[in-house]
């Protein structure tokens, strides 16, 4: 953490306003000692902290009172959380223990803190930043507050991410959309989860995010004047009803409206539901549901619904406890209107989720989606993983933003991720039907173990005591729970196998007077092995010969390496006075990549020293935000930073990751793919659009096809472009001809 000079006077009067401000909010709420504690928490990190300051220059402190005020304020959490909010980096940045925390203010806050410190450098570990989230994840089962503030040190740190380096703010990005933000809509943080997502594509796409906020702004006086007149109508009917109701709206998110013109293909213009119309009414419990049919029936006698736009989360609500009824009604000018009804319960549950959900605890049953939930994640905790990314993948399974509800052949229901089979329901009723599951049928009929279950699926299961799980059934689920006791049941089974692997290598070492227990790590990793029982289960089965010890550089009885053989010792010899190697020798690089090398830096040096490649799956072109990744064979990979897989790369594989920016000019072509969907007018389309790239523009074109699909076609492109402006120009060029809707950038799975 950078340090500087200390706090001065000046800054001080200012760090203590916001304080005091924060202490006016919560007193309210406080005990005397719940004060004494926030204050004594104050003053720790006030003197823990005073040689230390953001990268923006100001004073660190600053930081832990506004994730404490956030937690208050924003996520409605209570003083134990506002204390260790104030201390959630007092361990891991200054000399401060945990042994002084407990001191000072008792084993709870002391176990949070924990919760919320990273792992220090002290521990061997290759994947680091996954032991770190899984560390924080394992806490969800003891106290969901360290969560909860992790998700405020997170959404401050985002919030003042401008005045990190690019790269640094490229991984955040990647870590909050991979963990943060399904984590955020699991636990029904709903505006956090929004903000998340905002300030993501604000790193991530900067041109479309500043386009849709320049849109929004441009067009909100008018979006306004359209509100007051869509509600005017309502408010005078509901008024009939003599309840306590409120009418607000909101714009949709711009990540949201981005998303729908990504996946609809259509301009900003044609997205007519930028807003959505909540309206929240006040009243008891029992009558919250009757109400919300009442104001449902009143708004579409004034406007005409769309019938399969009604979503009733009262009745069955979300598996993250949200409930609401949303409607969509053609309002005036025939423009679609999202309207959204609920009571002042539910919208809090909304607003605040798994932090509001305390307050009605008993209501309607209200704890137990969370409380379902968290078993599921407790039994993810009590399966061995091979490592924290498999423990990571599988919770993140978890986090499911769309669900399908489905019966078991008593009625109970069950809700599964979208996408689901009828195998992942197996293990969902019991681990011991998984396991045993040998013939399931869906709705009376006979399905396989990978059939994808759909809302109102009746399920039986028929099981047999002698089936075991294979690894062919990893690929026939997708929930974590379901794959983690998949893995479970393989490795014990690899486990007993593995036994006679290992007891015939302890024989072999015995006889040659070597130590097993000293060796055995060694041999493991000189054979290409991850695990000790990987090893003796390769031996077991016979995939590995037993190792002939002639073969080692032995040492006082310790295995050293495997020796050079005479072939590997002459290409040894002969590499030592042998040139670079020319571009033909270099696997997987083209020439037209090896011409660009000098104009790419890594970590600012010349990329000259790796063997590279651009990745397929994003195709950068000079002028992208770019990364680096170092794979486990195939050199380096260039990668775009919103690349589909950029994300899991990112997050997952930090250490593996290498700042990369385009440097200088290039001759090299880049190869671009578009896609291209317009208006079906005949022949003359391809022509327009030939004549456009390669008479007008000068662009060679490398491959095109186009099909039309009942009036309408969907044209792929192939161009080499020599940087982004290029691109831009080519990509205007063709959304200006006629008949053409969009124009996109292909980015592959």
């Amino acid at each position: 953490m950078p340090k500087g000079n200390p706090i001065s006077k000046e800054e001080f009067v200012d760090i203590d306003k916001e304080f005091q401000s924060l202490l006016q909010k919560v007193k309210p709420k406080c005990n005397a000692e719940d004060i004494e504690n926030i204050t004594t928490a104050y003053k720790l990190v006030l003197e823990a902290h005073k040689f230390q300051r953001r990268k923006s220059g100001e004073p660190y402190v600053f930081h832990p009172i506004e994730v404490a005020r956030i937690c208050y304020e924003e996520l409605g959490l209570g003083a134990t959380s506002v204390v260790a909010a104030l201390l959630h980096d007092i361990v891991e940045d200054t000399d401060t223990t945990l042994e002084e925390i407990d001191q000072i203010f008792g084993p709870k806050i002391q176990r949070i803190v924990d919760g919320l410190t990273k792992l220090d450098g002290t521990y061997n570990i290759e994947n680091k930043q996954a032991e770190n989230f899984k560390k924080v994840l394992s806490s969800l089962v003891y106290d969901v507050r360290v969560v909860l503030i992790k998700m405020a040190d997170r959404l401050h740190n985002l919030r003042t991410i401008d005045s990190m380096p690019k790269q640094k703010q490229i991984r955040i990005a990647a870590e909050t959309s991979y963990i943060y933000t399904p984590l955020a809509h699991r636990l029904g943080l709903y505006n956090i989860k929004t903000e998340f997502n905002d300030i993501c594509m604000k790193i991530n796409e900067p041109e479309g995010y500043a386009d849709i906020l320049g849109k929004l702004q441009k067009t909100e006086t008018d979006r306004n004047t359209y509100i007051k007149e869509f509600i005017q109508p309502l408010s005078e009917k509901l008024e009939e009803l003599n309840i306590d109701f409120r009418v607000m709206s909101r714009p949709k998110a711009i990540s949201s409206i981005w998303n729908k013109i990504q996946k609809k293909q259509v301009p900003f213009e044609e997205i007519y539901d930028l807003f959505a119309v909540r309206i929240i009414v006040n009243t008891d419990t029992e009558k919250e549901k009757s109400y919300c049919w009442q104001i449902y029936s009143i708004i579409t006698d004034i406007y005409k619904p769309i019938p399969e736009r009604l979503k009733d989360w009262i009745t069955t609500p979300k598996s993250n406890g949200y409930e609401s009824l949303h409607t969509t009604v053609i309002g005036p000018k025939g423009r679609y209107v999202e309207v959204q009804i609920r009571s002042e319960r539910m919208d809090d549950i909304a607003e605040r989720g798994f932090a509001a959900h305390w307050k009605y605890k008993g209501v309607k049953n209200n704890n137990d989606v969370y409380d379902k939930w968290l078993d599921n994640i407790r039994a993810l905790l009590d399966t061995q993983h091979s490592d924290a990314l498999e423990f990571l993948n599988d919770f993140k399974s978890n986090l499911f933003q769309k669900e399908v509800f489905v019966f078991t052949p008593n009625g109970d229901m069950k809700i599964l991720p979208e996408g689901a089979t009828a195998l992942d329901f197996a293990f969902e009723i019991h681990s011991d039907v998984g396991y045993h599951a040998t013939a399931i049928k869906v709705n009376n009929k006979l399905v396989p173990m990978g059939h994808v279950l759909t809302n109102g699926d009746q399920i039986h299961i028929v099981t047999n005591k002698n089936q075991k799980p294979s690894e062919h059934w990893l690929k026939l689920t997708v929930t974590g729970k379901a794959r983690s006791k998949i893995r479970s049941a393989m490795k014990e089974e690899k486990r007993q196998k593995g036994i006679f692997g290992k007891e015939a290598l302890e024989r072999k070492l015995k006889h040659a007077k070597i130590n097993f227990a000293d060796n055995i790590d060694t041999l493991v990793k000189i054979n290409g092995y991850n695990s000790r029982p990987d090893y003796y289960f390769a031996l077991a089965t016979g995939d590995i010969k037993m190792p002939d010890l002639k073969t080692y550089e032995i040492e006082h009885n310790k295995i050293l390496r495997k020796k050079l053989t005479a072939a590997e010792i002459i290409q040894n010899n002969e590499h030592e006075g042998k040139p670079a190697p020319s571009d033909t020798e270099i696997a997987g690089t083209k020439k037209s990549e090896l011409a660009g090398r000098s104009n790419i830096l890594i970590d600012g040096e010349s990329l000259d020293q790796y063997e590279f490649s651009f990745a397929l799956c994003c195709n950068p072109v000079k002028g992208d935000d770019i990364f680096g990744y170092l794979t486990a064979g195939k050199g380096l990979k260039i990668h775009r930073i919103n690349c589909k897989n950029a994300t899991h790369l990112l997050a997952n594989y930090g250490y593996r990751v290498l700042k990369a920016e385009w440097a200088g000019h290039s001759q090299t072509n880049f190869i671009t793919d578009l896609s291209i969907i317009g208006v079906d007018s005949g022949p003359g389309v391809i022509q327009s659009i030939t004549n456009e790239l390669s008479s007008k523009l000068g662009i060679n074109i490398r491959s095109f096809s186009i099909e039309g699909k009942e009036g309408y076609f969907e044209g792929k492109i192939s161009v080499f472009i020599k940087n982004k402006n290029q691109l831009n120009l080519v990509m205007n060029s063709i959304n200006k001809l006629e008949g053409v809707e969009s124009v996109t950038r292909v980015i592959k799975d």
